[in-house]
């Protein structure tokens, strides 16, 4: 068969990862160019036919190596009640820790073994090792992580850009929507350049029309938004903060009061797609398209809370220092009003002339119009205070 063949059978049958694939890694191509020998001495022809293919010793052990576990952990995963964490983690460990020594010949001076949490040993492994591990195993890693809820692995795989496929990228974004993991989604944004229209279309429907266990996964980022929220009341009464980290901890609290306050569950998970601001907008717009009319209507609405919120408190505006000062994570995914108005410029610019044909949609632009308008005379107060507070300067300093 040739090379073409094969191309054209792979992109007709694609292979799943139901069983392990033939070449799970990425082979070393030096030792395998070296044993290429053409067929013939026939100077004459254009094309020499080669043979002679075959792949390293150590190449060929981490492929029956991979594939046997492979099989075992697909098999473990079949039963997760009797699969503790702990123990798919052991087995993680074993893995890489093997790869390691097939790789190298010795895991000494690569990562140190007195690590006593087992969950941060894993993630060291993966950060030195994880490149060594075929797309069909990661699957099946990811798989495990998403049924045992080990978070941090997955977020290890993400930040150290071990998801390099496509297909499981997708899978990966799709899976976190529906586990109720938006902050994760967000860090996956901002590691995965290729983030297509459609994947992000598809997460806005799973918040906009939510289904039923999805919505009681977005109960979770609730109880997360309501925790965030008191701790920052909390924190308020705390009588060691003083200064600026009281001044911040107002600002933080007033923040997530508006952040939460009239937000339905699925609303409050739009909140991170908003804030993240490494969606490249030409996808960002593209993906919008993929909305229906009610889904849509509902995201013009969803945009309306906030521009009502920033009109009714003006004072209210990011403090992403929050987060690294006073821990309250949750700041730093409060959409500004400029991320508000930049998503409905996209809505207006790009299906404006079908909006208008729904009266629905008219009677939210007329709301949105007072709210505006409203923004923008207090804008233009601000610029002519600003302006004057500019030239009163210098003549302070003279003075």
């Amino acid at each position: 068969m040739t090379l073409l063949d094969l191309i054209i059978e792979a992109s007709t049958n694609p292979q799943t990862n139901n069983e392990p694939l033939n070449y799970p890694i990425t082979l070393s191509s030096k030792p395998i160019f070296s044993n290429l020998k053409p067929i013939s001495e026939n100077h004459f022809s254009a094309l020499q036919p080669l043979n002679g293919f075959q792949i390293s010793e150590s190449d060929a052990k981490l492929i029956d190596f991979s594939s046997n576990f492979f099989t075992k952990l697909k098999r473990k995963l079949k039963s997760p009640h009797s699969f503790s964490s702990s123990s798919f983690m052991e087995m993680l460990n074993s893995f890489l820790e093997k790869i390691g020594e097939i790789k190298f010949g010795s895991l000494d001076g690569l990562i140190s073994k007195d690590e006593v949490d087992i969950e941060a040993h894993t993630c060291k492994l993966l950060q030195k090792l994880g490149s060594f591990v075929g797309n069909d195993v990661l699957g099946l890693v990811i798989e495990g992580c998403f049924l045992l809820g080990d978070w941090k692995i997955l977020e290890t795989l993400i930040v150290n850009n071990l998801v390099i496929d496509h297909m499981l990228r997708s899978d990966l974004l799709y899976n976190l929507v529906c586990k109720g993991r938006p902050d994760l989604l967000c860090l996956c944004m901002r590691h995965f350049t290729d983030v297509e229209s459609s994947d992000l279309g598809r997460i806005f429907k799973c918040f906009l029309s939510p289904s039923k266990d999805g919505c009681l996964n977005m109960v979770v980022v609730r109880n997360e938004w309501e925790s965030e929220a008191t701790a920052a009341i909390e924190k308020l009464s705390d009588k060691m903060l003083s200064g600026k980290k009281f001044e911040l901890a107002k600002e933080a609290a007033l923040l997530l009061m508006i952040a939460y306050d009239g937000f339905s569950s699925a609303e409050l998970c739009l909140h991170f797609l908003l804030s993240c601001s490494d969606v490249d907008e030409v996808v960002f717009s593209s993906a919008l398209s993929k909305l229906n009319a009610e889904e849509m209507l509902g995201f013009i609405r969803y945009l309306r809370k906030w521009l009502s919120k920033y009109e009714r408190f003006p004072q209210v505006g990011p403090c992403p220092k929050a987060a690294t000062t006073l821990g309250l994570i949750m700041c730093q995914w409060v959409p500004r009003l400029e991320d508000v108005v930049k998503s409905l410029g996209f809505v207006v610019d790009e299906h404006f002339s079908s909006l208008v044909l729904h009266s629905e949609f008219n009677e939210e632009f007329k709301a949105i119009e007072s709210v505006v308008n409203s923004l923008v005379s207090e804008g233009r107060l601000c610029c002519s205070v600003a302006n004057l507070i500019g030239v009163l300067k210098p003549e302070v300093r003279g003075a």
